[in-house]
């Protein structure tokens, strides 16, 4: 991609559409409760006995799920409370749940990426979170230069506490800021000042995190093109190795947090483009390279490299430079991958806690997938991470005819083509430098479960 792309307000028009963010294929609203705590103990085992164990590593993803104040828009599995001591009944658990595990793997399983995600993970104190960290540690041997990022709250923590989790092993932090406006914050529920994250980000870097990520959100109540753009200028003299970037759903209907919000207070289609639009302008003119589906790096930053070097890759966390492997995901609501197959863990705290003290794994949902899941998977990866798909390598993989069983996905790509988004020839399907910025329609083509039944409200918005 070249290092500046400028993508016309026509085109981010077109393609402001539903569709699923593809950190995972199939979707996890495709997933079953016929797969349960069995058949993940079953793919648990799997991997134990499997030839290649040993050498694949995991990825561990810890959903700690409260928070202490609401925030309007936000579309997580949480709980409101300010009562601190739910911290250490959930850590006995989480603790049940790690046995559980380690019962059926064994120990000493190498782990290479250790995220802890939320609602608020710096909900629980200090001591907890280095008792979580023991607990990991006990049951999973984690590797030397693993990556250990964390979530943060700014308005949960201070230069002391950011130490503190550099201490417990943690590398990566991620601020979520969402927008540096006074209006738009009081609007969404999130007061937090903008010196306030200055500050955070100067403690994290003196304290030598390695990669510091902010999170954005356009498309909230009150922004509009100028104040968002006003957001975007301070967040670039932040100058964070990372940007996520992402555009607000609002599914009142599904999400009861969403409901506080005004709807003729929000932006609308016009002003969502705008703001996007000048956002990508902005980061690419301060020298961020686009990484893809709503994220930018520093050129420097290790997902830069990667996406340079074509060893990107994908999982439920977003776009990661660990090799593809087996995601671990505990605590409630938490989703994970294990050979061929995706689970999902209770989705509220009662049941979660209802299996563990059964002596069960709390896994209510998940999916094995079918052959075809998997090729289709491969594209849709190839597509999201590499930017293209070489038809030789689908077909040695999966022992299949490129052409003639993606012919009907082929077609409809003829239309992508016209419209400068991908280009085919006889190798493969290559995404454009425009393209690029639009890969979920991509995608989209080869999703076999959405072409069945094309109704996407379930998903956010492409823009």
């Amino acid at each position: 991609m070249s290092a500046t792309t400028t993508i016309s307000p026509e085109l981010l028009r077109r393609f402001d559409m539903a569709g699923p963010r593809y950190t995972s294929y199939p979707t996890a609203d495709r997933f079953v409760d016929a797969f349960a705590a069995p058949q993940y103990e079953q793919a648990l085992a799997q991997r134990r006995d499997g030839p290649a164990a040993s050498s694949r590593p995991l990825s561990l993803y810890v959903h700690v799920p409260f928070c202490e104040s609401l925030c309007y828009y936000c579309a997580c599995n949480k709980i409101i409370t300010r009562h601190h001591e739910r911290g250490q009944a959930y850590l006995r658990y989480l603790q049940l749940e790690v046995e559980l595990h380690a019962a059926v793997l064994g120990t000493g399983q190498a782990v290479s990426q250790v995220h802890l995600g939320g609602g608020t993970p710096t909900f629980l104190s200090d001591a907890e979170l280095a008792q979580l960290m023991a607990m990991l540690r006990r049951s999973f041997a984690i590797a030397p230069g693993a990556e250990c990022s964390i979530e943060i709250d700014p308005r949960t923590v201070d230069g002391i506490r950011l130490q503190a989790l550099a201490d417990l092993g943690f590398n990566r932090v991620s601020f979520g800021v969402q927008d540096f406006d006074p209006q738009v914050q009081k609007a969404v529920h999130r007061i937090q000042p903008a010196e306030q994250v200055f500050a955070l980000v100067a403690q994290a870097r003196s304290v030598g995190f390695e990669s510091i990520n902010v999170d954005l959100i356009y498309g909230l109540p009150r922004q509009t093109p100028e104040s968002f753009a006003h957001t975007v200028a301070q967040v670039s003299q932040l100058r964070p190795d990372r940007i996520a970037l992402y555009a607000y759903a609002h599914l009142p209907e599904r999400f009861k947090p969403q409901r506080r919000i005004v709807p003729a207070e929000l932006p609308g289609a016009a002003d969502k483009v705008s703001m996007l639009g000048q956002a990508l302008a902005a980061f690419q003119a301060c020298g961020y390279v686009y990484v893809g589906m709503d994220h930018f790096a520093l050129p420097g930053d290790p997902l830069a490299v990667a996406k340079r070097q074509g060893r990107l890759h994908r999982n439920f966390q977003g776009y990661s430079t660990q090799p593809d492997c087996d995601l671990i995901g505990l605590g409630v609501s938490a989703i994970g991958r294990v050979g061929s197959t995706y689970s999902q863990n209770a989705k509220t705290m009662e049941e979660y806690c209802n299996h563990l003290d059964q002596g069960r794994l709390p896994v209510v949902r998940g999916l094995s997938l079918t052959r075809d899941d998997l090729a289709r998977r491969a594209v849709i990866m190839a597509l999201m991470c590499q930017g293209e798909v070489v038809f030789e390598a689908i077909e040695t993989a999966w022992l299949l005819d490129f052409r003639s069983a993606f012919a009907p996905e082929l077609e409809h790509l003829q239309q992508l083509q016209e419209q400068g988004l991908v280009s085919i020839d006889a190798a493969g399907v290559q995404v454009t430098d425009e393209g690029w910025f639009f890969v979920r329609a991509v995608a989209m083509v080869f999703d076999r479960y959405l072409q069945a039944d094309r109704s996407r409200a379930r998903f956010s918005r492409i823009l």
